[in-house]
């Protein structure tokens, strides 16, 4: 990796911000409520004057509903989100039925497989979180410029436009800077990140409608996917009170043509779905791509979100995706600026969230490939195979797409490592939920039999409490226990993976398992030492 560094001898080591974030969507102002929290300095810039106010991400996960609760945004319980107990079908021109996804279970992580929201919304939620924290600066009309670091830190250089159009140019002098900038990221251009492209291309255009009442109206599932090579069609919920129909850009169409409002209601009209029941929120077309860095991290500049890869949509996890990146940039970044880690521990962030990212590509590339068929001869031939495939299965609705971390803190070969970690109903001081509302988040070993922090050695206890990590026994009703396991998640979970140990990260991913005491101490030492920490106290306990 070239490192964009440079000298500077005199430089002015005083700092406006421990990190400058370039970019004011979800994942920036994720990234920067996040570190906020943890009392860090955060200027975040963008360049447009006010918000976006049109739809754009319609659905995040389990695990988005997992992040999301650390804000106190409760996805079951919350007027701007929505679920739906359905099945994600995908249908043939004929109505015949291709394929099933489980899309209405409780996902292992403790929430819903699938969520739908308004993206507006939802950034405006975030932004009011963000306004709350003291060390959080939000500037807009500051359009970034020139990116330079040295070994002390990195210098962000920006034009910022007044209310009367007038021009300045403003230095902020950071720690840390990261581009969650979007597809065109000036960041990840100026500390040199290539982005590999892998030649997937697909048109598509999108109508978002408000329609508070669809009563009398057949759309047909509450979500699904109509394969009918005349038009790939998919009609989802956008949210309360909202509706999304994703058209295929044929070939030989003129996309400006299509995405008129005039087409849109045409091609509307075969759903009745006409001015009268409906109001038309936005057109456009948007060009699907599958592109990813190869590094995210160039010294003190980092990516994040679609500065760092663009997958299309057909998974539902293109925002998802960036905002795993905020929560797993956010940790490490925070041992790094509180003086607990070496900025080694940086290295990995890249490697596992591009590993992770490069799984929803490739899934999400496979599965616009079933679906962007325009050929009626090949649509033919897959509509046969996949009604065989699912006429010889049992019957039982496809699982959602798991991916798991690429190399970095976890120990590849452990059961379930490098994995998001499971999520049950506990119960713990008088209190009954899930395990991150009740036992608490952030470094977790989990145990069952022994307690956890008997088993540590003093070396490993100081370097727990450096992380803030805590130490759980979790067990039934009746025993001696830290942590009541009310539904069996846990007990079920241990048996699976033959383990009576799990070490968990701040961002719900499972870092290790163990069998026996040995092996857990044996794996926290290589957790241990891949986060270089810093502060770790060699005193003996009883001298502390």
């Amino acid at each position: 990796m070239t490192d964009t560094r440079t000298s500077h001898p005199g430089a002015d080591l005083a700092y406006d911000a421990d990190v400058a974030v370039v970019g004011c969507g979800p994942v920036g102002t994720l990234l920067a409520v996040l570190l906020g929290q943890r009392g860090h300095r955060v200027t975040i810039v963008d360049k447009w004057p006010a918000p976006y106010e049109q739809p754009r991400a319609v659905t995040y996960d389990h695990e988005i509903a997992r992040i999301l609760s650390i804000l106190g945004i409760d996805s079951d319980n919350d007027p701007a989100v929505e679920y739906h107990d359905d099945l994600y079908h995908w249908r043939n021109a004929e109505g015949e039925t291709l394929l099933e996804v489980d899309w209405k279970s409780i996902a292992p992580s403790g929430w819903r497989t699938r969520y739908w929201f308004s993206q507006p919304e939802l950034e405006k939620r975030l932004r009011d979180v963000a306004a709350t924290l003291p060390s959080v600066t939000m500037r807009r009309s500051w359009f970034a410029t020139d990116l330079e670091q040295d070994d002390e830190g990195i210098t962000l250089t920006g034009q910022l436009t007044g209310t009367d159009g007038t021009q300045v140019s403003e230095v902020i002098r950071a720690r840390y800077v990261v581009g969650a900038d979007g597809a065109n990221s000036f960041v990840r251009t100026a500390l040199g990140l290539e982005f590999a492209d892998h030649g997937f291309f697909f048109d598509w255009l999108i109508l978002d409608m408000i329609m508070p009442d669809t009563s009398g109206l057949d759309l047909g599932p509450t979500h699904w996917q109509l394969c009918d090579p005349a038009r790939p069609t998919t009609i989802v919920p956008g949210g309360p009170g909202r509706r999304r129909w994703e058209y295929m850009v044929l070939p030989g169409e003129d996309p400006v043509e299509l995405a008129s409002e005039q087409s849109a209601w045409h091609l509307l009209e075969p759903w009745g779905v006409t001015p009268d029941n409906a109001e038309l929120e936005r057109s456009a077309v948007y060009r699907f791509q599958a592109r990813w860095a190869e590094n995210w991290r160039n010294g003190r500049g980092l990516i994040a979100g679609d500065a760092a890869h663009l997958m299309p949509p057909f998974a539902g996890e293109g925002m998802c995706a960036g905002l795993r990146d905020s929560v797993a940039l956010a940790w490490r970044l925070d041992l790094v600026l509180s003086g607990k880690s070496g900025d080694d521990v940086l290295d990995s962030y890249g490697t596992e969230r591009k590993g992770h990212v490069q799984h929803y590509i490739d899934f999400s590339m496979r599965l616009g490939k079933i679906i962007c068929i325009a050929d009626a001869d090949e649509a033919t031939a897959r509509d046969q195979q996949m009604i065989t495939e699912l006429a010889a299965s049992d019957g039982t609705p496809v699982d959602t797409d798991m991916a798991s971390l690429g190399p970095g803190l976890w120990l590849a070969g452990n059961a379930h490592a490098g994995e998001l970690s499971v999520q049950g109903i506990v119960e713990a001081n008088g209190r009954r939920g899930r395990f991150d509302e009740v036992a608490g988040r952030g470094w977790t070993v989990i145990g069952r039999g022994a307690f956890p922090a008997e088993v540590l050695t003093d070396e490993q206890s100081r370097a727990w409490e450096d992380l803030d990590g805590r130490c759980v026994r979790i067990g039934s009703a009746g025993t001696n226990c830290d942590v009541v396991d009310v539904d069996g998640t846990y007990e079920k979970w241990l048996d699976e993976i033959g383990a009576d140990f799990v070490i968990v990260r701040p961002d719900f991913y499972v870092a290790a398992t163990a069998c026996d005491a040995a092996t857990l101490r044996a794996s926290l030492d290589t957790i241990v030492d891949g986060l270089h920490l810093t502060t770790l106290d060699r005193t003996p306990v009883a001298a502390r």
